[in-house]
């Protein structure tokens, strides 16, 4: 699974319990733009939903933690 820059940002929030719309504004991006990319990124990962793709992510990436603090 490779995820593009900008999606793993926004799985990085994702992960961190941000949602749709802070996310939006964190990345000054629409919400409509967020809700494209949380797509893309369940697709990406096969997960089930938003969340399943957030477990996964912290799963197998542990440096978000330290990632969330650079966005």
């Amino acid at each position: 699974m490779k995820l593009t820059p900008k999606e793993t940002d926004v799985i990085t929030l994702v992960a961190s319990g941000f949602s749709d719309k802070e996310i939006g504004l964190k990345l000054n991006i629409s919400y409509g733009t967020v809700r494209d990319y949380i797509d893309k990124i369940v697709l990406k990962m096969h997960a089930r939903n938003r969340t399943h793709a957030a477990m996964l992510y912290a799963k197998q990436n542990l440096e978000w933690l330290v990632t969330i603090q650079e966005i």
